[in-house]
This record gives C-alpha cells, sequence and structure tokens, in this order.
C-alpha cells in the first residue's frame, strides 16, 4: 500500500523498545499488594500494550475488576522505582530516528505508559527532542484500543489522520489506529503472534520498525 506521511507515531513498549522486565515485576508488586497470586513473566508479558485495568481483567478475570483502582496505584508506585532503569531501548532507535528526520518527518510516540516514563527514557538517551509529540496513557481518558490519543496526537502535529502513519505491535495497536483513521504499520518485536497482526489488514508488516525507512523509501 504506497503512502507518504508527514509523520510517524510509534507505540513504544516492543515498538521502540523493551521494559517488559519492569512491568513483570510492578504487575506481580500490584498483585501481591491485593493479595493475589502472581504470574508467570511469559503470561505478564502478553499483556504489554494493554490499559492497566485491562492488564487486571485479563491476568486474573472479570471479577477483579473492581479492583483495578488499587492496582493501578500500586502498579504505578513500583514503577516509579523501577520502570526507567529496566526500559532499554532498541539498539537500531537512534538511527531510525535520525534518518526520519532526515526526510523532514515529524515523530510521535503514543502510548499506554505514563508519559513521565516515556520522557524519562528518552532523555537519559539524548533522543527526547526527536518527537514532536507524546502523549502517553495518563493524558486521555480512553487509552487504547480507543483512539483518543491518537487523535490528540495528530490534532498537536496538526495533520489529518491520513497525514500520519502509525507503527505499533499489538492488536491495541492497530484497533487504536482504524478507529482513529491512521494507517498501520504492524511490528512483530512484540508478542503478538503473527496471524493477529494480519487480522488487523496494516498497511504493511514488518520484523521491526527500523526497516521502516525501506518502506518509505518504496512508498
Amino acid at each position: 500500500m504506497p503512502f507518504s506521511p508527514s509523520a510517524v507515531i510509534f507505540d513504544f513498549d516492543y515498538t521502540l523498545a523493551d521494559s517488559s522486565s519492569g512491568v513483570v515485576v510492578c504487575v506481580n508488586y500490584a498483585l501481591a499488594g491485593l493479595g493475589l497470586p502472581a504470574e508467570p513473566p511469559q503470561r505478564i508479558r502478553r499483556t504489554i500494550g494493554m490499559s492497566l485495568p485491562a492488564t487486571l481483567v485479563e491476568l486474573k478475570g472479570p471479577a477483579t475488576s473492581h479492583l483495578a483502582e488499587e492496582f493501578q496505584r500500586l502498579f504505578t508506585a513500583c514503577a516509579d522505582d523501577v520502570m526507567a532503569d529496566q526500559t532499554t531501548l532498541y539498539p537500531w532507535v537512534p538511527d531510525l530516528l535520525a534518518a526520519l528526520a532526515a526526510r523532514g518527518l515529524a515523530m510521535g510516540i503514543v502510548s499506554t505508559k505514563y508519559r513521565r516514563r516515556l520522557e524519562a527514557v528518552l532523555q537519559r538517551e539524548g533522543l527526547r527532542s526527536h518527537f514532536a509529540v507524546i502523549v502517553g496513557g495518563d493524558d486521555v481518558a480512553h487509552p487504547k484500543p480507543a483512539p483518543d490519543a491518537l487523535l490528540r496526537a495528530v490534532d498537536i502535529l496538526g495533520l489529518p489522520p491520513s497525514g500520519a502513519l502509525y507503527v505499533g505491535d499489538s492488536t491495541a495497536d492497530g484497533e487504536a489506529a482504524r478507529a482513529a483513521g491512521l494507517p498501520f504499520v504492524a511490528v512483530r518485536s512484540g508478542v503478538t503472534p503473527p496471524e493477529v497482526l494480519e487480522a488487523l489488514s496494516p498497511a504493511a508488516i514488518l520484523d521491526d520498525a527500523s526497516a521502516l525507512t525501506a518502506l518509505l523509501d518504496t512508498a
């Protein structure tokens, strides 16, 4: 599918970075605080990209939904201590951002992760200045898969939804892009099965976001 966007907006976890070890620690910390059994890391990793209330329900069932506010409070307290230090950008990210900037593309991030954590990692890596907009899960009332965060991002960029490309690894990313009207490029760097990504009917599927420049060069 040919496209020539004015901006590229990225998901964060499993798209630009791996924070899974911190997420596992904080989810199990929050579950322990609620008196619930810990979950294995592999199962927790499959929830990355969901909102925290959705994560709790996914792991422990709908009967726990009334505990969502306390789960979120406990997770956030733990994440304030450990998340930035346990988040690692993929090694190709600086080169990718530089290449997109050289093409004159605006860049943004839309994630369910809190904005202050995104900014802390990017500042640490000297990459914050690449992003014209960052919308975290705490910036909108309805996080992904709702379209609110993506619509906010393109509004800040001064673009119609069709003028920006969204790159992400999960069902929530694809559903949010579709609801917001942004072309979606799926990446296989997360834990979403390939057949699930294909069912989202993305504009393209890449092994990881480092291949994005080649895709844009052929569009």
